[in-house]
């Protein structure tokens, strides 16, 4: 359980810090960022569920990214309050993110 805490937490700080240096991407504020980062798994865990893991977020490769922009980008439609995002943000962001996640993993492996 706690292990899971620490992963949302160190999402949202990833969040936070992408929103920082990308354009068309901003979220507002801590609690913000980890209440997307929960939307943001639940998400990614809908859609290896109905895709497969190879076109999911936690795929590698052009469809995992497509996946993972096409998330972060609903996450912004269904929560506009905290998660502001263009479709250039969502891919630049989604881009961030898997960088990040390759030095700072955001999940079990």
């Amino acid at each position: 359980m706690m292990g899971a805490i620490v992963r949302f937490v160190v999402s949202a700080v990833v969040l936070l810090v992408v929103a920082w240096l990308t354009p068309g991407f901003a979220v507002n504020g801590f609690w913000a960022a980890l209440f997307a980062s929960l939307v943001i798994a639940g998400l990614g865990w809908v859609a290896q569920a109905m895709l497969g893991r190879g076109a999911s977020p936690a795929g590698r490769g052009v469809a995992g990214f497509i996946a993972a922009a096409v998330i972060i980008y609903l996450t912004g439609w269904l929560f506009p309050g905290w998660l502001t995002v263009t479709w250039w943000g969502a891919l630049i962001a989604a881009f961030l993110i898997g960088l990040a996640d390759a030095f700072v993993p955001t999940e079990l492996r």
